[in-house]
């Protein structure tokens, strides 16, 4: 059985496939009297195409043990999707499933390995697999569209491919 190799999140190994959400590196300023530190704009938000609108939701997913058979991926071609964990515990870890956007090829999938305190940003199209929580259910602020349109290929896979 083909297993991915988990890789640790960066910007720069994600980049291909959107935007990594965290507070590391990021631009950021004190804000209302210098009460608040603003750390800005860590993500695009791409969800007007056919008159989408941008949300917010709350995933809670249930943890999942390793290693992980991978049986779907799933796009999302109308707009962006980002995932934010609610914890700021690194040891809150979750996995992320990813594939270019275009037809879909098994062959070019990768995996991260993310920290409770780094969110995802998938670009339109790119596939990914549902939420893959680890250790402990945990919640997620999710931000993606709504609208007209149809917003969610999949794909069944057959399991041969495992990650972790």
């Amino acid at each position: 059985m083909p297993t991915l190799t988990l890789q640790t999140l960066s910007r720069e190994a994600f980049a291909p496939f959107g935007e990594v959400i965290m507070l590391d590196g990021a631009r950021h300023y004190p804000i209302n009297q210098g009460t608040t530190e603003r750390f800005h704009a860590l993500a695009t938000a791409n969800t007007e195409t056919q008159n989408g609108k941008t949300i917010l939701s709350v995933f809670r997913g249930q943890p999942r043990s390793l290693p992980l058979a991978i049986t779907v991926m799933e796009r999302h071609p109308l707009g962006s999707q980002a995932f934010v964990p609610t914890s700021q515990n690194s040891e809150d870890e979750y996995l992320v499933v990813v594939a270019p956007p275009g037809e879909f090829d098994v062959t070019t999938m990768q995996a991260f390995i993310c920290r409770g305190f780094q969110g995802v940003n998938y670009a339109p199209g790119v596939w990914h697999h549902p939420l893959i929580a680890l250790h402990k259910v945990s919640d997620f602020i999710v931000m993606d569209r709504i609208g007209e349109g149809f917003n969610c290929d999949e794909v069944a896979l057959d399991g041969s491919w495992s990650v972790g």
